[in-house]
């Protein structure tokens, strides 16, 4: 008896998710994934990254945090339980992308890559605190954090729209811009790293090693590829206009601009200001929304059709989601 050995088989011979929950599961692990990266960023500004002093465990005589370790270590462990939640999401997907017919093998891969990208940042974490807060590592930390980020967004994506062949809705050298902006974004963000790695912002109340780059040279860096997706955004955008692009790229890149904009804001708040904690953390919550974005223009340049439909709980295409038989009208996000 086979799908006995198989809890995610009896599981969809038992319950037939609707598209629209999957979608929502999907979305979901994108919110809990932002809320990693703006937790994490929590313990970095209130110098808890060491508020528990090894890994896995929070002490070497205890799992959780001690009294004397005070906020510092509650803040710390809340971090790491954090985990546990966003693992529970992603199974949650897993699960309803798997039970879903028609099955959409697709889907529970990028499913599955979530859920690997999450244990294998929680083991660079538990070595973050290991080595003491190694820059290096710290940054690899936050990398990881958004590669999960990214992967989740393109399953979001995907939980939305059907499984044909991509279907481009602009000329190739408009997709080759979107592409170049989603390359500046990712400079920005390696870059926005090593700032927060050379900067004084360290984890932890006591010395720790910092990148040994000038600070001010890094951020002035910083702030150059700031200009560069700002100006790759509006050259987007203009030639969006131009070759009469469906609505929705057109908006997705309005969107994007809303949010450099205000990211853009916080960054020179924070600048002028010394760096207040919160405002990097408001800083951090702005890069992700910025990717989000970014990944949102990019994808909305293709389409894949309407989702299966004729099956037991299959959702209506939304017409702001899928590109209809006149391109001028409607298109993929």
């Amino acid at each position: 008896m086979p799908n006995t050995l198989n809890p995610l088989e009896l599981i969809a011979r038992r319950w037939q998710p609707s598209a629209a929950f999957v979608r929502r599961a999907a979305l979901a692990a994108v919110v809990m994934a932002v809320i990693i990266v703006v937790t994490g960023g929590a313990v970095r500004l209130s110098q808890s990254g060491l508020g528990c002093s090894t890994w896995p465990k929070c002490t070497p005589d205890s799992l959780t945090p001690t009294a004397a370790m005070g906020i510092n270590g509650l803040i710390e462990f809340g971090n790491r339980m954090l985990t546990y939640v966003l693992c529970a999401v992603v199974g949650l997907f897993i699960i309803a992308a798997r039970a879903r017919h028609p099955r959409r093998r697709p889907l529970t891969r990028l499913g599955w890559a979530q859920f690997w990208i999450v244990m294998s940042n929680a083991v660079v974490g538990g070595i973050t605190v290991l080595t003491g807060l190694n820059p290096y590592i710290v940054s690899a930390h936050f990398l990881a954090s958004t590669a999960l980020l990214t992967v989740a967004v393109v399953t979001w994506k995907r939980a939305g729209e059907g499984d044909g062949e991509p279907r481009d809705l602009v000329a190739r050298p408009v997709r080759q811009l979107a592409w170049l902006l989603v390359a500046a974004s990712g400079a920005l963000t390696v870059i926005g790293t090593v700032v927060t790695g050379a900067g004084p912002h360290a984890g932890d109340a006591r010395k720790v090693h910092r990148i040994a780059v000038d600070w001010q040279e890094i951020t002035q860096l910083h702030v150059d590829f700031v200009y560069v997706v700002i100006g790759l955004t509006v050259a987007l955008w203009f030639t969006l206009r131009a070759v009469k692009a469906p609505a929705a790229p057109r908006r997705a890149v309005l969107e994007l601009f809303v949010c450099l904009a205000a990211q853009g804001v916080i960054g020179y708040v924070q600048y002028f200001t010394g760096l207040p904690a919160i405002v990097v953390g408001l800083h951090m919550l702005g890069s992700a929304l910025v990717w989000i974005c970014v990944l949102r223009v990019a994808m909305s340049l293709r389409d894949r059709g309407p989702l299966p439909e004729g099956e037991p709980g299959a959702a209506a295409p939304d017409t702001h989601e899928v590109a209809g038989p006149q391109p001028a009208a409607a298109s993929s996000r």
